[in-house]
Parts: structure tokens; sequence; C-alpha cells
């Protein structure tokens, strides 16, 4: 068994040696999925399904990635990575690169495995999909969950139907029936309905169990013609229904070590037209079973205890099994290793009888009749052969009337009279009385295996030999031939066997087991004696035809014995071709209809017939070599006759497969114009999608922005506002502190010229009191001392006065130079302050007005390249499509009036507003100019573009300006 890891690769081959399945098991191959990460890991196969040859697969594990696996060509392929899990998949759409899968999250997608691109996306289930079933035209589908089965139509991917129930009854199954517009639904109440398809109107409803076998249905499986249903469930019962009848005809026990049914399947053959008889049977243990319905017979099994079985898929042609194992791995099964031992060919036609080392004996001692599996007694004596006549005489009365009747209620002695009436059966019916007369066995298995063995070595290089025109009749008469050879041995060495099967293949060469059969039948009754003397010509045969013909026509006969012609020469040629090189297509017809239907002795008093009925020509040949020019002759004749309808008959064909084939490109021209409008309306759908996705993103992200900026000038006004309020407050309290150091200064002052005043008052009193003593004494003297005392008084009363005024004002100069400094080094400090929250505020506004605008010059480009795309394509379309040159110069008038619109409101995304105010430190106003700039009304912030590269890098008083802009705003 060989072993294949995908690991990382998206891509290689299957196997590296050629497969060769043990009997035992029957695997081809076990695929693996390992990852090479850091902890390496293993993915498990989860689905797994066939496409409609049956030679190509798709597998996906439990992380979403799809292999498809060629098994014709050894290829696989990653074809998608979905990144969740598959719960089902489907790959027999019409469309044969394209399959379906469910996924997790409920939805159905499908995808093109050539391409590898999504083609379209279903929704619409609430729970997952375990089931998918496609029509048998590959047009509509079915996905089934627990609570809802929903019809879809393939090739708009829209939903057509949906199934709903009562939430009571939950859905096992819905299938479409193979061949079929019904479509069949299980429930879990066990109540099974069949609906038309179109009308979606129930046809009928199945009888419910008989209560000694009920079960609660699980699993079900129709063979491929669509008459039985196989359901079973949690039991070791299988209930066989006939849904023809509507009835329930069949129950059958499993073993006792099943107790449940998990996966039932049909397997498939070739040659029983659909009626599949061997059902596969998947129970609780993980042990696929093959029984045979109807000899109720275990086959072959697949899976073990240790390597159980989860789910399988078995192939439509019936050749390969696909199992998904417990362990996550994927086996691929060999229908024919595991069918070897029971499809057993039947024994060899012709057996050899070898001699006895020592004893000789005669001839006619040793003479037996071998015919397949029996060998005939020695030959009697004359006496014991009349005894046995008389035998058989005394019992013709049943034994004839049983001899003439023929299967399917045919009689061969009416099929005679009506042959001889009419010279021929009905074309029509034909090779229908020709399946009865010969009592073909149509042994389906056993030529399955023949053929199953490939081609002999004798007819490897029959072209060479036999070059045939058409490649396909080549590949059946070498199938033929070798089946034949396969069959018997001796069958590989007879030269004249390849022009006695060639008629036959001709004419049922898209029937091979019927062809092979009839010829199978034709060698073993009307040529079982031609064999006694191979490799010769049977000398046997042939003398008795010399003897027919020396009693029906002498002189012909002393003709051919005059010069030496043989019978190998007159009659042989025309035994070993069947007369199918001198006879017409109807003639020969009409000839094997007398042949099959009459003695074997027909075939041999036919060649006799054919010589009398040429007698004058061949009484006219002298010589020897005239003979075989005749034969010649006529043979060409007939090549030629063969040839000119064989060419009128290719005209007619080819001029049919014209026609056929003309109607078929119509038909794909139709369906690429249906295809090319649905990826049109879905390209338009997601475009318009994502139109909305991109202006809702948009809508949001200005959204965000806007409220951002509100937010950020809320907050810048509100700083603004509290340093304002304690600004003013500070003010406030400056204010009321000067104007109590006035009150201050000025009580001081009035209590200093107060004090001053009386001070001088009592002096002056005092020295008008001296005065007024010393006038009495000295009058000149007195009166000059004291004017000059009076007069330096005075002067130094003046000179103190200046002094304390000058003192004062000095005091109240530092007083108010220490107020205006203190102010100017408040009100510099919040300048700085503001001046930095400013260019803080400015420097975010700036960055978020770039980003803006990358961001809109992004969209504009996007909607550039975009337009152009559409225009693009719009002019591709108008090239295609040139009835419709209305429809599009419409169509691109209003897409240029709306390019224009897009552009001219790129140009112009927004309206700008400036505002400058200008504030001066040394103003002793400032206050209540900010005062005013605050009060003023309050508009929505515009967004600032500048026009220069370098209108960022500005000085602290324009980014100054500019946020008392933004404030102001």
């Amino acid at each position: 068994m060989q072993s294949t890891d995908l690991g990382n690769k998206e891509s290689g081959k299957i196997w590296h040696r050629k497969p060769s399945p043990a009997t035992r098991d029957g695997i081809i191959v076990n695929i693996i999925h390992n990852t090479s990460d850091y902890h390496p890991k293993v993915l498990r196969f989860l689905n797994v399904a066939f496409d409609g040859t049956g030679d190509c697969l798709i597998a996906g594990d439990h992380q979403g990635n799809i292999y498809v696996f060629d098994l014709h060509g050894n290829r696989f392929n990653l074809v998608q990575r979905t990144a969740q899990a598959c719960t089902a998949l489907a790959f027999n759409l019409r469309r044969k690169s394209e399959f379906l899968v469910a996924l997790a999250d409920y939805s159905i997608k499908c995808f093109d495995t050539v391409t590898k691109e999504l083609v379209s996306w279903m929704r619409g289930h609430e729970s997952s999909v375990f089931s998918i079933s496609v029509h048998a035209s590959g047009k509509y589908a079915i996905t089934t969950s627990s609570d809802t089965a929903q019809l879809w139509d393939l090739d708009t991917f829209q939903r057509k139907r949906k199934l709903n129930i009562r939430q009571s009854v939950g859905i096992q199954k819905v299938f479409f029936l193979p061949l079929s517009n019904t479509i069949l639904s299980c429930f879990k109440d066990n109540s099974i309905f069949a609906w038309e398809c179109d009308t979606l109107f129930c046809k009928y409803q199945l009888p419910a169990p008989p209560e000694s076998s009920s079960i609660l249905y699980k699993v079900f499986a129709v063979t491929r013609d669509g008459r039985i249903l196989a359901a079973g469930g949690k039991s070791n019962h299988l209930h066989l229904w006939c849904l023809e009848a509507r009835q329930l005809f069949r129950i059958i026990q499993m073993p006792t070590k099943v107790r449940a049914i998990r996966h039932l399947e049909f397997l498939p053959d070739s040659f029983d037209a659909g009626s599949n008889q061997v059902l596969g049977v998947l129970s609780q243990d993980g042990i696929m079973r093959f029984i045979n319905m109807q000899t109720c017979k275990l086959l072959f099994e697949i899976g073990s205890l240790d390597e159980g079985i989860s789910s399988s898929a078995i192939s439509p042609h019936g050749r390969y099994i696909a199992s998904i194992m417990e362990n996550g791995s994927l086996n691929i099964y060999s229908v024919q290793a595991l069918t070897q031992e029971i499809n057993k060919p039947p024994p060899p036609l012709v057996k050899v009888i070898e001699d006895l080392p020592k004893n000789k004996l005669s001839s006619s001692d040793l003479k037996m009749k071998v015919t397949s599996g029996r060998v005939q007694q020695p030959a009697k004596s004359r006496e014991s052969k009349m005894q046995t006549r008389i035998l058989k005489q005394d019992l013709t009365g049943d034994f004839e009337s049983k001899k003439n009747e023929l299967p399917d209620g045919l009689n061969k002695k009416r099929l005679q009279i009506l042959l001889k009436g009419y010279g021929e059966y009905p074309t029509k019916y034909r090779m229908f009385i020709w399946r009865s007369l010969l009592q073909l066995p149509e042994n389906h298995t056993a030529f399955s295996t023949l053929i199953d063995k490939g081609t002999h070595v004798a007819f490897l290089n029959l072209q060479k030999k036999y070059p045939i025109k058409s490649r396909k009749l080549l590949r059946v008469l070498q199938r033929t031939l070798s089946a034949l050879a396969h069959w018997s041995v001796i069958f590989s060495d007879t030269p004249y066997l390849p022009l006695l099967a060639f008629p036959f293949v001709k004419l049922f060469q898209n029937n091979q087991l019927i062809c092979f059969e009839v010829i199978a039948t034709l060698i073993i009754n009307w040529c079982q004696h031609w064999f006694e003397y191979f490799p010769n010509p049977p000398i046997n045969i042939l003398s008795m035809i010399e003897n027919v013909l020396a009693f029906h026509d002498k002189e012909l006969l002393q003709h051919f014995i005059d010069h030496d012609i043989t019978s190998q020469l007159y009659a042989w040629p025309l035994l070993e071709t069947v007369f199918s090189e001198v006879l017409t297509r109807e003639e020969w017809l009409k000839l094997f209809d007398n042949i099959f239907s009459n003695h074997p002795s027909f075939l041999l008093m036919t060649v006799v017939a054919y010589n009398i009925c040429s007698r004058t020509p061949l009484l006219s040949c002298n010589l020897k070599d005239d003979f075989e020019t005749v034969e010649d002759m006529q043979a060409k004749v007939d090549q030629q006759r063969v040839e000119d309808e064989a060419w009128y008959q290719k005209q007619e064909l080819l001029r049919k497969a014209e026609e056929t084939r003309r109607e078929m490109l119509l038909q794909e021209e139709e369906k690429m114009i249906q295809q090319r409008q649905r990826l049109a309306a879905v390209k338009r759908e997601l475009k318009v999608k994502e139109m909305h996705l991109q202006d809702a993103a948009r809508r949001r992200f200005l959204k965000l922005q806007q409220d951002q900026q509100e937010m950020e000038l809320r907050r810048l006004d509100d700083e603004i506002g509290r340093k304002v309020y304690m600004r003013d407050r500070e003010i406030a309290a400056t204010a009321r502190d000067l104007e109590m150091r006035q009150l201050e200064l000025e009580s001081q002052k009035r209590l200093y010229e107060k004090n001053l005043t009386e001070n001088q008052e009592a002096l002056a009193k005092e020295m008008r009191a001296d005065a007024d003593a010393y006038r009495r004494k000295v009058d000149l003297e007195e009166h000059m001392f004291h004017k000059l005392i009076e007069a330096g008084e005075t002067q130094s009363q003046k000179t103190q006065k200046v002094i304390k005024e000058n003192l004062a004002k000095a005091e109240q100069a530092c007083l108010n130079t220490d107020w205006q400094i203190q102010s100017l080094h408040k009100q510099k400090c919040d300048d700085l302050q503001r001046n930095k929250c400013y260019q803080e505020v400015a420097k975010l506004l700036r960055e978020n007005r770039r980003k803006e605008i990358e961001i809109i010059n992004a969209m504009v480009e996007e909607e550039a390249k975009k337009w152009k795309e559409a225009e693009g394509k719009e002019f591709r379309l108008r090239s295609a499509k040139k009835a419709s040159a209305l429809s599009d110069a419409s169509r691109k008038w209003f897409l240029k009036q709306e390019i224009n619109a897009a552009v001219e409101h790129a140009e112009n995304p927004c309206h700008k507003v400036t505002a400058v105010v200008s504030l001066r430190r040394g103003d002793l106003d400032t206050d209540t100019h900010r005062e005013k700039m605050i009060r003023r009304p309050r508009r929505k912030a515009a967004i600032y573009k500048p026009r220069r590269e370098n209108a960022e890098e500005t000085n602290p008083v324009n980014t100054f300006n500019l946020a008392s802009s933004i404030v102001q705003e």
C-alpha cells in the first residue's frame, strides 16, 4: 500500500509508482495531510465527492483546504482555501470544472477548479448544511440542513424554493432521484414524500413500515435507475422499498455485530442498466460491508476495527471507492481488486488433451467433444446411436414444445413462419429477436472481468494488419478480440478471428457485451468443429460442403476438380469472413436472420448455395488464377460498393454532425451569453455592495473624524474658557489688591499731611511768641534774624516736602512698575502656554488635514482607476454588441455625466474658510479684544488645505493666529 503526504504542496503526483492493490484490502493509495510547522499536526479530511466521469474527486479538510485528485492523470491540485471547515461537497455540476461546497458559516459557495475563482456565494441557511444533491441535468441543487431544505437554480444561483417544516419534525435528507424529475424528502418521523421538481406537487407518500420491524431511518440510498430505495438506522435491519409499487418488498438482517448503520451507497455496474444489485453498508464499527441484495450474501468488506471508516463515496462507474478514515486520512480502493475472487472468468472453451506418455491408443478411442465446462464421452457405436435416437423420439411431445419456447415470450416456430413469409425480421426488432434466439446469458460480471484484463498481447498491433479508419471501431474490435483471447487461449492464434468478428463488432459497437456473447455463441454452436485440425482449415467441414455440392451440382464440382480448385479456395474464404466480404449490409443481415433461426448446418448449405448461384462465372474460369482473379474482383467490387456506401454515410454523418455542432455551438453561445449576463449581474451586485461598503466606510470615517475634531474643539474651548476665567479672576484679584494699596497710600498721605500741618502750626505759634519777645529787645537785628530764620525754615520745609513727595511718587512708581512687571510676566507666561497649546493643536490639525488629503487623493485615484476600468470594459462590450449601439451611447453619456460630477466633487471637496486675528502684546486692550474674539458667533470648522508644500512651516505668530481663527470658529 502506497502512502502520500500532501504536506504544504499545492500540486504533485498521487503515487510515485504504479499502484498494485492487494486482493486482501484493495487499497490503491492512502493520502494524509500533515503540516510542517513548528508544531506538526494532522489536517483531517471531512468530506469527499466524485465528479461525473468517476476519475476525479475532491476532498476538503477541517481547515478549509480543498484538493482535486485526478486518478486517471495521477495528479492532485489545491484549488481553494476557504479558511473554514466544509460540511458538504458536490462535484457533478453541469459545468464540469465547478463544484459546490457548504461551509461552517452556513453558506454555500461555488468555485471553479481551473481558474480557482469564486463563481457564486449562496446564503439562506440558519444551521449547518450536511447534504448537497444535484439534479441529473446539473441545473438544480438541493441543500439540506436540520431545519430546512432549499432548491437552487445553478444557472442564476438564486434560490427557487424553500421547504419549511414544523420545529418538532426534523429533516433527515432531501435529494433528487437519479434520472428523474422527482425529489424525495425523508423526515425524522419516518415519513417519506415524493415531489415533482418543477411544480413541487406531492406525487405520493410511502406507507409506514410494519411495526414488527419499525426503525427510525437515518441513512438512505437509491439505485441508479431510481426504482429501489434502501433505508437504515440504529438497527441491523435494512428496508428495501420499491418506489414503483410504493411498498416495502424486502427486509435484510445484517450480522449481529452490526448495531447501527451510518451510511448506505449502491455499487454501480456498467452493465446492469442502473438496477444495482450490490449495496455498501457502513456500520458503527467502522467497517463497510458490500452485500448482494438478491442472494443476501456478503461479497467483500473494507475497513477494520483498528482503521475504521468515517464516510465513503463510490465513483459513478463503480471502479473506485474513496473512504475518509477515522484518523482523518483518505483511502482510495480498487473495486476490481476487491472483487477479483468473485468475478472469476468462466472456464475456457477449448481444453487440450495430451497423449499418455507410454501407451498409444487409436484416435477413435480418444475422440472427445469438448464444450464449455463439459467434456463428452468417446463416440459410441452405431447401435448405441440408434438406440439413443429411439429414446429421443419417445420424448418428442413436451421436448419439442419446450425447445421452441424462447425467452421474452417468443416462439421459434412462429419466428420461422414470419421469416419464411417476409424473408427477414423487422429492423426495429432484429436485435431483440437475435438475443432471444441465441439465448444470450448477458453475464456482465464475467465480461467485465475479461475486459479488465486489458488488451491481449496478440492484438496489440492490430491496426497495422487491419487498418480501420474509425478509431472507435478499432478499439471495440481490439477489446472484443482480447476478451475472446483471455476467454480461451486458442483464439490468440486464430488468424481469421478478426475477419469473423468484424461484422458483428461493427453491428454491436455500442453494446460490447452483446457483441462478445453473439460471437462466442456463434463459435460454440456454428463453429465448434472448426478447430479439430487447428491451425489448418477445418477439413471435416470443408469435406461436408464438398459432399453437399457433389450431391446438388456434380458438374460444378467436377469443374473445380478438373482445374485443381479445392474447397479451401471456393468455400473456406466465405466461412472465415461469414459472407461479410461478398454481401451488402442488408443482405448479410437477412442471411443471419436465417442462420440464427435454423440448424447450424444451414451455414454450410449457404456456402454451397452461393457457389451454385455463381456457377456461370465459375464455369467460365479455366485457370486456377482465374478463380483467384474472380475472388479478388468480387472482393474489389464489394469493397468499392462498401466504400461508396460508407462515403455516403460519412457525408450524411458529417452533415448531421455539422448540424449538431452548429446547434451545440448556438446552445453554447446562448449559455455563454447567459453566463456572461449572470456574471455581469453578479459583478454589478458585488460592485454595488462594494460601493455601499466603501460609502459606509467613508461616512463612518468622516463621522469619526468630525466627532474627533468636535471633541478636540470642545476640549480647546473648555481649556480656553478655563484659562480666561482664571485670568479674569487673577486680574480682578490684582485690581482689588491695587485698590486696597491705593487706599492705604491715600490714608497714609492724609495722616502725614495732618501731622505735618499740626507741627507746622505749633512751631509757627512758638516762633511768633519768641519773635514778639525779642522784638521788644532789638528791632532791626531781631527782625532780620527772624526773617533769616523764617526764610531758612521755609526753604527747609519746601525741600523736605519735595523730597517726601518725590519719595511717595517713587514708591508709587515702584509699586506700579512691580504690578506692571508682574502682570506682564503673567501675561507672557499665559501667552507662552497658549502659544505652545495652539502649536500642538495646529500640528495635530495639520497632520489630520494631511491624512485627510491623502485619503481623498487615494479615493479620487481609485475612483478614476475604477472609472477607467469601467470605460475599458464598456468599450469592449460596445465593440461586441454593435446591435445595441443606441443603448451603449446612452449609457456612455450617463457615465460621462457621473464621472464629471464625481471629478467636480473630488476637485472641490470642501469650502475654505480663513480667519486671522492679530494679538499685540503691548496693547492694554488685550483682554477686551480677546473677550470680543471669544464672544464672536461659532461656525463649523472648515478643512484647511495648504497650497504650498512649506505651508506647514509657520512661525509662532502665524501658528497663534491660525489657532486663534480655529478657536473662533
